[in-house]
Parts: structure tokens; C-alpha cells; sequence
């Protein structure tokens, strides 16, 4: 039997970020549903056309997403949290956005739902909410819908689902619900949905389904493993049910493996690309006799071409081991930008390198080709992709031995600051005289419709480069007396002149690459277009001190100068994959560590190193946790630690889970840890509690991704809880992120309201 070709999922966003506009156009009341609706047909219709004219047999449906596929399921499910008295039936579009963004209008207020990274990728998932109470039924119709959709264009697809064992584990303990609620014991009530979906799928003729359960590449434990199945086996049993194949990604399936290949399925998902050991795993403990193998040999989550000969020798091997065999890609494709024939400006030669999701889809075709007609039927493309590495891997460019030799230099000492904290806190509360709850913000202030017009004018030519600059000056004093007018204790400069925390500093580096294009969704509408990584990574001159000394000039209070973390520019670029990701973490480090120093010398008291990916960076199996925390925190704190005691370092944290790694928080030694908190009302205060903390921490108290307003009193009580953890000269009062994408109004009433809230506590504490 031939090798068939999949794609596990597609860029939703459509090529020129159709579905961010149209969105947003709906948020703000100018377009309407059916508009939305349409726009999505759109993307849904061109992305199933583009796969079907590349030749791949088995194409994704319900891939698409308004805004996260796990709120997709959720609301599949019926699973809505009490709190949006959602009266049964179907889940509407209003309902889904207030549970995505939350709602405060006319009457009502209702906080999002918890959001946090997709495993270790820069995509955001919200985070179903789950308890002894939590009931669930069929209460979507998408992914028939976009099935049926599909079929009226004379195209079949495989339905995409999140596994039912992967909804529960992603969950987490719904409010007044005990943290250690075993979410599992819920699995008996959440089947009959997934049992109902495969029965009406089945009537439609549907021949494969996909049920994504990317749980299974971490540690998972013999109640875990036993539940899932279970599942399964209550789900194979289905009658009259399409074949199911059950994808993992990111990783290897590990102690999963034996209950995988025994599931009454029909076929199984893994990725060999970040999941190397998966071949090693077929190759010890048996093949999948009686299964499809959906090989996933293209990798779904970088921009570099694949090796096509090295792939045709692994399936090659791969089709010994399965009855049958499907070409795949190691993970959807979601996490790749769309299309790199849009970049006409980028290198030529480093675009050789690249293949972006469209091209991604032709590496598919091309290798099922190469294995059902011979190698000879694709030599061409055989000889195009082997010059393409050859010349990526001899190229000069890659390389620069000043990078070389410094990083070769660095010491352990190099990681070290001069004193402990508690002397450095004196210290620095010397300099500063700060108050106690002293507040602050993250760092940027809204990206307004001027400003965004500004940068396109500089971009176009349409506007010199001092006229710009003088544009940003303007902007970065009004965010000055706007924060002096509020009372605030630490100000920002608020970043009018950066396009964003990674590329903005990254432009100014050697090293990178830049797109004008590739973007890819990290959350809702907020889409991102990393830097690409392709060499050694230099700073050849200040980046920021020009922008720092300026705004410390407008004001006596000090301003903090403002950095994104070597871990952070690492894990939100595409990142080189010839040499290993810590040498090239390291590198980064020492560019950041030139440019804390320059802004010390510059007199900026209070450095904020940002890095919100250090969590998402952590290794899926924990046997490779500390390896990983070790050089992370090492980078952290080559970058950090060149200054003088009085000068204070803060970071930031954010979206993320940070319970189980609390001993690396306490080793990257800052001075100030600001971390996302409201989201979760306050619940990383138990890691606190538990693991204890020595330094000052500013626990998010406003939610910026949400367009509500809280309250004074919101804020102040999620102050209150603070202090039943910490002492209160731990404490700094900010917001959870920044304020980048948020429009002034809301931005403005947020603020005063935090201002107000630690007022009201430092009362109380008075």
C-alpha cells in the first residue's frame, strides 16, 4: 500500500493576518458575526485548497480556531466555567470571547480564564477549569460544521481534536476546588462527549479522526497512563467510528509507549524530529503491528529546511516497523510562519536555509513521492536540498571567532554578583528611598494608531529618521508626566520606540535575520514575527542607553532601563540548529550583559532583565530539567551580574508555572521578581509559601490581557493575600505584563486604580 501524506495542523491566522483584523474588528463592535464568520471560510477554504493542489491525502480540519483550540474543546465539551451562566446548549461566540478576554459591560463583570504556555512552545492555551461539579456535553457543532465545509469543496479531511486525557491533565482546579482534585476522576463523564463526536462523525463517512494527546511526551505516572487507557479502549469500542489516530508531539512518548501500541486504534502519531528517541523506543520494545505509523519527520516549529535525504532513510526504516506508513509533520504547523515566497526582501542565501509551513507542506509531498516512486522520481529536489545544507553548513557567515574566543573565556565568576542580596538591599534602598509597596509597571505603554504610523512612515521612507525620533521623544515624555501624575514610585520610559521585546533588540544585533511576513499566533489576536537566528550573536554598540538617559532626564524619580533576557531573545527566535542551544544562549548573554553595563554607566539605577520564557524553556521529561536550568540560570546571570551593589535588578516572569522550579527563580539572584499573578488570583503565592523567598516580588495584581477594568479594592485585596505570604518590604504593586496592547482609556482607569490600591494597603499597614 502507498505512503499517504498529512498535515497535523495549519496556520489559522491567514496570510496577511486576515483573521487578527476581522477579530478585532468584531471585539470592537464595528463588524459583524457573519463577517467574522466569513472571514474565517476564507482562511479555512484557501488553507484546505492550498494542501489539496500540494498533493497531501490527509488533510486537517478544526484546526482552525477564533482564538485557542483547547477553548475550542472546552466549549465542545459544554465545560464553561459558573461564572458566565452559560444556560446550556450551545457555546456562542459572545460566551467563548468573554471566557478567552473577559467581560465588563453593562452590568456585568466576569474575569478571563487562566492562560498559559502550550507546553514549551510561545503559544498561550486557556486553561480549562475543572471540579467534582463539572459537567460536560456536546455543545458545539465546529467540528462537524467545518467537516461538512470541507466536503461541499470536494474535500475530505481528518477532523482535529484535543484528546479528552490531554483536556483534563491541561485543566486545573476550578475556584474553591482543592489544588491536588484529581482531574482524571472526571474522565467518565467527559467520554460520552468524545463518543457522541465519533458517532456522528462516523455517519458522515469520515474515515480518520485525530485526537491530539501531547500529555503523553512528559512524565506521566501509572494512574495517569492507566486512565489514558482506559479511554481509549472505551473510545475504540465505539461502533461505527471513524479510525482514530492519536498524535504526541514535542517530544518522545517514553514509558507511554507500550500502552500506545496497545490501543484498539488504528493509528499512532510521533514526532521523530524533537522526539528523536521515539525511533529508539520502536526499535527496543517492538513495532506497531496492526497500525498506521504517522511519522512526523518535518518539523513543525522552526523555519529550517529538512533534510529530505535523512528522512527517506528514517521512513524507509520507520515502514519496517508499521503495517502502514503516513508522512507527516512532527507537530501542526501552526507554531511555522505561513509562507516564505512572501519574503522578497530576506537574504538569499540564508533563505536557502529556510522552508516556512507552505514549503513545509512540499517537503511533505516530496518525501511520500520519494518513498511510493523511488528516490529517482524526485532527484532534483534531492540535489536542491542537499546544496542547500552543504551551503548553509560551510558558510562563513555562521561563524565569528571575536564571539568564539570571548565565549571560551567565560568563568563561573562571570555568573556572581559582588555581595549577597541582603547587603545589596540596603544598598540600594539607600540610593532609592522608596516607599514600602512601591509601584511599577512592566515596561511598555499602549502601541497607539500614531506610533504604529510612525514606525510604518520610517519603514517606507516616508519619514527621516530624526523626525521619527523626535515623535518617540514626545511619546516617551507623555508616558513620563503620566506617570508622575499618578504617583507612581519607578517609571518606565515606555517603550514607544520598540516593535518588539525580541526583535526590537535583536535588530541590533549580528547574528539574525529578519521577515517582514512570518508571523505566527502566541495568543487570541496577538501575533508574533520572531527574528531568526542563522549565526553567531554579536552587540557591535549600545542599544538602549540613548532612549534610558532621555527619559531618566525628564523626571527626579529614577526610571528603570529596560532589557529583554538572553533566554527570552533565545526561546521567542527561531533559533539555529547547528550548535547547541546553550552556546547560542551564551553568546546572547554577553550581548546583554555589554548593555547592562552601558546603562549603569549611563546612571540608571534600576535594571529590568525580562524573562518570560524561562519556564516555557524547561525540557518536557524531567531527566533533562537540570541540565537545562543549569545553563539558563547561568545566561541569566552572566547577563546580570557586572554591576555594582546599589544598582538594582529586576525581572520578569510571566504565564507560566513556576511551583516546580522555585530553586532556579531563587539562583537567578535578582533583585526584584515581577510575575504574572492576577490571572490565577494569586495562586503562585502558594510556591511562596511553600519554597520561601528572600527577595522583593512584584505579584501581578492587574490583568492586562483582558480589556476589563478592576477596581481599587480588587487590586488591594489581591495585595492583602500578598502579605499573608510575604512581608510586606517584599512587595511591589505592577501589573501582570505589559501594556503594549491595551488602549489608553482602560489603561489609564487601571492604573489610577492600582495607585489607589496600594494606597489604601500602605494605609492599612500604617
Amino acid at each position: 500500500m502507498p505512503s499517504l501524506s498529512n498535515i497535523s495542523g495549519f496556520p489559522r491566522i491567514g496570510p496577511e493576518r486576515e483573521l487578527k483584523a476581522a477579530t478585532e474588528r468584531f471585539w470592537r463592535g464595528e463588524a459583524s458575526q457573519d463577517e467574522l464568520e466569513q472571514v474565517g471560510r476564507d482562511i479555512r477554504r484557501a488553507n484546505w485548497t492550498f494542501m489539496k493542489e500540494s498533493g497531501i491525502d490527509l488533510i486537517p480540519s478544526n484546526d482552525f480556531s477564533y482564538y485557542d483550540q483547547v477553548l475550542d474543546t472546552i466549549a465542545l465539551a459544554g465545560a464553561v466555567p459558573a461564572r458566565y451562566e452559560h444556560p446550556g446548549g450551545q457555546v456562542g461566540l459572545n460566551t467563548y470571547f468573554a471566557m478567552a478576554r473577559g467581560l465588563q459591560d453593562e452590568g456585568v463583570d466576569v474575569t478571563a480564564m487562566e492562560m498559559t504556555k502550550w507546553f514549551d512552545t510561545n503559544y498561550h492555551y486557556l486553561v480549562p477549569e475543572l471540579g467534582p461539579h463539572t459537567e460536560f456535553a456536546l455543545s458545539s457543532e465546529k467540528i462537524f460544521a467545518e467537516h461538512a465545509e470541507a466536503r461541499a469543496l470536494g474535500i475530505e479531511t481528518v477532523p482535529v481534536l484535543v484528546g479528552p486525557v490531554s483536556l483534563l491533565l491541561l485543566g486545573k482546579s476550578a475556584d474553591g476546588v482543592a489544588e491536588d482534585f484529581d482531574r482524571l476522576s472526571l474522565l467518565d463523564r467527559l467520554l460520552p462527549v468524545y463518543e457522541e463526536v465519533l458517532a456522528r462523525l462516523g455517519a458522515s463517512n469520515v474515515e480518520w479522526v485525530q485526537l491530539d494527546e501531547p500529555v503523553l511526551v512528559q512524565d506521566r505516572s501509572p494512574a495517569d497512563l492507566e486512565a489514558f487507557g482506559t479511554a481509549y479502549e472505551r473510545l475504540g469500542a465505539a461502533p461505527k467510528r471513524p479510525k482514530i489516530v492519536v498524535k504526541t508531539y514535542f517530544d518522545h512518548v517514553g514509558e507511554a509507549y507500550p500502552v500506545l501500541r496497545g490501543l484498539p486504534v488504528e493509528g499512532l502519531g510521533l514526532d521523530f524530529h524533537r522526539g528523536e528517541h521515539n525511533h529508539q523506543l520502536i526499535h527496543d520494545l517492538g513495532g506497531l503491528e496492526g497500525k498506521t505509523l504517522f511519522a512526523g519527520v518535518v518539523d513543525g516549529r522552526n523555519v529550517w529546511i529538512n533534510d529530505l535525504t535523512a528522512s527517506l532513510d528514517l521512513l524507509e526504516h520507520l515502514g519496517a516497523h508499521a503495517d502502514d506508513l503516513v508522512v507527516s509533520t512532527s507537530c501542526s504547523l501552526q507554531h511555522s510562519p505561513i509562507d516564505l515566497d512572501a519574503e522578497t526582501d530576506l537574504d538569499p542565501e540564508i533563505g536557502s536555509w529556510m522552508a516556512f509551513a507552505r514549503q513545509k507542506v512540499g517537503e511533505i509531498a516530496f518525501l511520500a513521492t520519494g518513498l511510493n516512486e523511488g528516490r529517482e522520481a524526485i532527484a532534483g529536489e534531492l540535489e536542491a536540498n542537499a546544496g542547500a545544507l552543504e551551503g548553509r553548513r560551510t558558510s562563513s557567515r555562521t561563524q565569528n571567532p571575536a564571539v568564539r574566543e570571548r565565549l571560551a573565556a567565560l568563568t563561573d565568576a562571570d555568573s556572581r554578583r559582588a555581595s549577597k542580596f541582603p547587603e545589596r538591599r540596603k544598598a540600594q534602598q539607600a540610593k532609592l528611598g522608596l516607599p514600602l509597596l512601591p509601584t511599577t509597571t512592566i515596561g511598555s505603554y499602549p502601541q497607539t494608531a500614531e506610533i504604529r504610523q510612525a514606525r510604518t512612515h520610517l519603514r517606507q521612507g516616508r519619514l527621516g529618521l530624526e523626525e521619527y525620533a523626535g515623535k518617540m521623544r514626545s511619546e516617551v515624555e507623555r508616558v513620563i508626566r503620566f506617570q508622575e501624575d499618578l504617583g507612581y514610585d519607578v517609571l518606565v520610559h515606555g517603550e514607544p520606540e520598540r516593535n518588539d521585546m525580541v526583535q526590537y533588540f535583536a535588530e541590533q544585533m549580528d547574528g539574525y535575520v529578519f521577515t517582514q511576513n512570518a508571523w505566527v499566533q502566541s495568543y487570541g489576536s496577538r501575533y508574533v514575527r520572531p527574528p531568526v537566528i542563522y549565526g553567531d550573536v554579536l552587540r557591535p554598540q549600545a542599544m538602549t542607553a540613548e532612549w534610558a538617559i532621555y527619559a531618566q532626564s525628564l523626571t527626579e524619580k529614577p526610571v528603570k532601563g529596560m532589557l529583554t533576557g538572553p533566554v527570552t531573545m533565545l526561546m521567542w527566535s527561531f533559533v539555529r540548529d547547528d550548535q547547541p542551544r546553550s552556546e547560542t544562549c551564551k553568546q546572547l548573554a554577553l550581548a546583554i550583559r555589554d548593555e547592562v553595563a552601558d546603562l549603569e554607566a549611563a546612571g540608571i539605577a534600576i535594571i529590568q532583565v525580562d524573562e518570560p520564557a524561562i519556564r516555557e524553556g524547561l525540557p518536557l521529561r524531567r531527566d533533562r530539567w537540570e541540565e537545562y536550568l543549569d545553563w539558563a540560570v547561568f545566561c541569566f546571570r552572566v547577563a546580570t551580574s557586572g554591576v555594582d551593589d546599589t544598582t538594582q535588578i529586576q525581572t520578569h516572569l510571566c504565564y507560566s508555572d513556576f511551583g516546580d522550579i522555585m530553586a532556579a527563580i531563587h539562583a537567578m539572584d535578582a533583585d526584584v521578581l515581577l510575575v504574572e499573578a492576577s490571572r490565577s488570583r494569586m495562586e503562585l503565592l502558594s510556591d511562596f509559601r511553600r519554597e520561601g523567598y528572600l527577595q522583593e516580588v512584584g505579584p501581578g495584581v492587574y490583568d492586562i490581557h483582558s480589556p476589563r477594568v478592576p477596581s481599587a479594592e480588587e487590586m488591594a485585596e489581591q495585595l492583602r493575600l500578598a502579605i499573608e505570604v510575604l512581608e510586606p518590604h517584599q512587595i511591589w504593586v505592577n501589573p501582570d505584563c505589559g501594556l503594549k496592547t491595551r488602549g489608553w482609556p482602560e489603561v489609564e482607569s487601571s492604573l489610577r486604580n492600582m495607585v489607589e490600591a496600594a494606597r489604601l494597603v500602605r494605609s492599612e499597614l500604617a
